[in-house]
């Protein structure tokens, strides 16, 4: 069954009504669009209930391209109504774990299942983690070969390191990226060593950025100038410090520690306000809101956030679930 959702905006938040979403097999004249679906709208390594890690599939004219692969990425997107053996472009914005631990799984799932066509993945250390990954499920590929599955896992996954710039490209889309300031690391950081990265979607119906994780950014304001949406991040110093106070572990930090985790959610990821400034600034139509911390209620829907975010931008703001549709 379709589990996903079609979601109709009401004035400038976005008010969800369930509705029986167009099954893969619609006729030819429903493919030729550009849908985006979040899969998954927690932000940070820790699992959460109602939302999976960072992931979200962008498909055009039927073909999906998904970008970043948190943890629990390869269930939502069967969920969403899509195939998992199709996804033959991954776009990973950076390496942190909430959004590149469910990779594995989609890598093996693919091959479980003998997906003929390589499947590539884009971005900083995407050699890296493919190799990784390989090597983990090296003994499981040994274990399978003898039951007859003869493709190799290396000849069929492929890692791109990227760079600023087009990084991708083909009849549906273009894909640029652009280093973003969630590593906003001392010159001397492990983070230096690897790169953050946003990515904008140019297709025939709409262009559509991803901010993956970010600080305020000039350089991802100027990917998103005139963009039709841009979905991105969203943090909150205060619901995370309230939560760490809740359950102890922020008097379990030392002041360095606490001072050292503001200036991180302060610098290198986005509040609301600043979400809206950039949209604001980039003259962007419609903002998705996505990534979101865990709180003190296991039940918030973030609405707050959007508000936030209307405080210095006029257009449309929509606060994300898993499996929305837009």
């Amino acid at each position: 069954m379709h589990n996903s959702i079609r979601w109709v905006l009401a004035g400038s938040i976005c008010i969800g009504v369930p509705s029986v979403a167009a099954s893969q097999s619609a006729a030819p004249a429903a493919m030729a669009s550009t849908k985006i679906i979040t899969l998954g709208t927690a932000g940070g390594p820790l699992p959460r209930k109602d939302r999976a890690q960072a992931s979200n599939l962008i498909v055009i004219n039927g073909t999906p391209y998904l970008i970043d692969a948190g943890g629990g990425v390869t269930q939502r997107i069967v969920q969403s109504g899509h195939d998992f053996r199709k996804i033959g472009k991954i776009f990973i914005t950076h390496g942190h774990s909430d959004h590149v631990s469910g990779l594995t799984t989609l890598l093996v799932s693919q091959w479980e299942y003998q997906r003929a066509e390589p499947v590539d993945i884009y971005g900083s250390d995407a050699a890296s983690l493919v190799k990784g990954a390989l090597a983990f499920l090296a003994p499981n590929a040994e274990i399978r070969w003898l039951e007859g599955k003869k493709r190799a896992m290396a000849d069929t996954f492929r890692g791109h390191e990227v760079a600023p710039g087009v990084v991708y490209q083909d009849s549906n889309v273009k894909v640029t990226a652009v280093e973003n300031s969630h590593f906003n690391a001392p010159p001397d950081g492990h983070a230096r060593k690897h790169k953050s990265y946003s990515y904008r979607f140019d297709t025939p119906h709409r262009s559509v950025v991803f901010t993956g994780d970010t600080g305020p950014s000039d350089a991802v304001t100027q990917l998103a100038k005139g963009a039709d949406v841009l979905v991105s991040e969203v943090s909150s110093p205060e619901d995370l410090v309230a939560l760490f106070k809740k359950n102890g572990v922020w008097d379990a930090k030392t002041r360095d520690e606490q001072e050292g985790f503001l200036r991180h959610i302060r610098e290198e990821h986005v509040s609301p306000e600043d979400v809206g400034l950039m949209a604001a600034k980039a003259g962007v139509k419609t903002v998705i809101l996505t990534h979101f911390g865990p709180t003190v209620d296991p039940n918030d829907d973030y609405a707050r956030r959007g508000d936030g975010v209307k405080k210095h931008f006029s257009g449309q703001v929509m606060v994300a679930r898993d499996l929305m549709e837009f």
